[in-house]
């Protein structure tokens, strides 16, 4: 097939999953079951508790509550279909649902690296600049970031989408992962996907380097300006309402790096399912914990909303 033919002859995928071995399957299930459900909970609940909350009506939790639906997303795109394969004992993906579960994946991947980029941005201008936090931070302007946010993770999702469409796959349709992810389908193309790896290039960069870049020259602005607060206690205080995000941004930046920086090996497809399980699985789990465990407001309007659940209970 020519480079230039854009048809393809793969109607579907074949997704090899977490394990080829049978007896795992139903161990998989249980575990992936708990943690899904683990996560549905966890961010459901930190959104409502923002929500219902007028205490928590601040830009920090504003953007917290779009993080932890992002997050819901992110999981709810890969660990449901594995799931019912598992259950099914059927690995098979379409065509279209294997596009389908990419542009939602990368989607989801680069709203949560947006907005850790604008929960940063709002650290610094409540640290650096608390007279003007108001100000700065007003309604308009959250929505604006969060906005924006949104249009730049669908630019991601839609250019890498859309030049996938366009290239081929022939006879080979075996992708060693438990979903559809980007690198291992690429590389099973037969056109040239000079155009994919550019872009991928391009925006990778993007979420990978410039975006940590911009968080640790925030986080740097604002140790400085902690470094000047003269009690111990209030500078312990001014930090402790970074280290949740400080948490959050470390568990998934560490993860992603597994899949894109360590080098190839001949186990390297079994490397990248134990990361993409890190930063597609276990960060959406862990984060509703992060963010309450460790925050006093957060753990009071929890604490709020379940007992007033208690007692609309029949």
């Amino acid at each position: 097939m020519k480079p230039g033919n854009h048809t393809f002859s793969v109607s579907e995928f074949l997704l090899l999953g977490l394990s080829e071995h049978q007896e795992q399957q139903p161990l998989l299930f249980g575990i992936f079951l708990s943690m899904y459900l683990i996560t549905v909970v966890g961010n459901i609940t930190i959104s409502l508790a923002i929500v219902s909350d007028p205490h928590l009506h601040t830009p920090m939790y504003f953007f917290l509550a779009h993080f932890s639906l992002t997050d819901l997303g992110l999981s709810s795109t890969t660990v449901p279909r594995m799931l019912v394969n598992i259950q099914a004992h059927r690995h098979t993906i379409t065509y279209a649902g294997c596009l389908s579960q990419i542009y939602f994946f990368l989607w989801f991947i680069g709203l949560d690296v947006f907005l850790l980029a604008v929960m940063a941005y709002d650290r610094l201008v409540a640290i650096c600049h608390p007279l003007h936090y108001t100000l700065v931070m007003s309604p308009r302007c959250c929505t604006l970031l969060v906005v924006v946010s949104l249009i730049l993770a669908q630019a991601y999702s839609l250019t890498h989408t859309l030049l996938l469409a366009h290239i081929s796959f022939c006879t080979d349709n075996v992708i060693p992962h438990f979903f559809c992810e980007l690198l291992p389908l690429l590389k099973l193309s037969c056109s040239d996907t000079y155009a994919n790896r550019c872009v991928l290039t391009y925006w990778g960069g993007t979420l990978t380097i410039m975006i940590p870049l911009l968080i640790v020259i925030s986080y740097a602005r604002i140790v400085a300006a902690i470094v000047h607060i003269p009690s111990v206690s209030g500078k312990w205080k001014t930090f402790s309402t970074c280290s949740s995000h400080l948490s959050a941004i470390c568990l998934f930046y560490v993860s992603a790096i597994g899949v894109y920086f360590i080098p190839s090996s001949a186990d390297s497809a079994s490397k990248d399912r134990i990361a993409a399980v890190m930063y597609a699985v276990v960060t959406p789990m862990l984060n509703p914990f992060i963010y309450s465990l460790r925050n006093r407001d957060m753990k009071s309007a929890l604490k709020r909303l379940l007992s007033r659940r208690a007692l609309q209970s029949p």
